[in-house]
């Protein structure tokens, strides 16, 4: 499985901006999908992902209300839409893939195998 992120860039503080993440691969539908992000001096974080098993999209606390993720799975495209950024957004966002993991394990960077390369968001204030 190959993962391409794209879309980030520099913005405002206050605009918003769709992050998408193309997988290669047969069974797309199948696959956990996650995006994490990587802030400076800081720790990869989970943001946001869609459990396949349910089809049920999670939200990290600290994004729930301007984080919309969702997936195409024609388009074999996982996305991420943000609005009101701030400058505590700017980060590296990855995007990741999993075809085992369980619930639990969601949110946990360890348990995916498969990332995409990173696109960096950077907000100004």
């Amino acid at each position: 499985v190959q993962l391409q992120a794209s879309g980030g860039g520099l913005v405002q503080g206050g605009d918003s901006l769709r992050l998408s993440c193309v997988a290669s691969g047969d069974t797309f539908s199948s696959y956990t999908l996650a995006w994490f992000r990587h802030a400076p001096e800081k720790e990869r974080e989970f943001v946001a992902g869609i459990y396949s098993r349910n089809s049920r999209t999670y939200y990290a606390d600290s994004v729930k209300g301007r984080f919309t993720c969702s997936r195409d799975n024609v388009k074999k495209t996982l996305y991420l839409q943000i609005s009101s950024l701030t400058p505590e957004d700017t980060a590296v966002y990855y995007c990741a893939a999993s075809t085992s993991l369980i619930l639990s394990s969601m949110r946990r960077s360890a348990a995916y195998r498969y990332w995409g390369q990173g696109t960096l968001v950077t907000v100004s204030s």
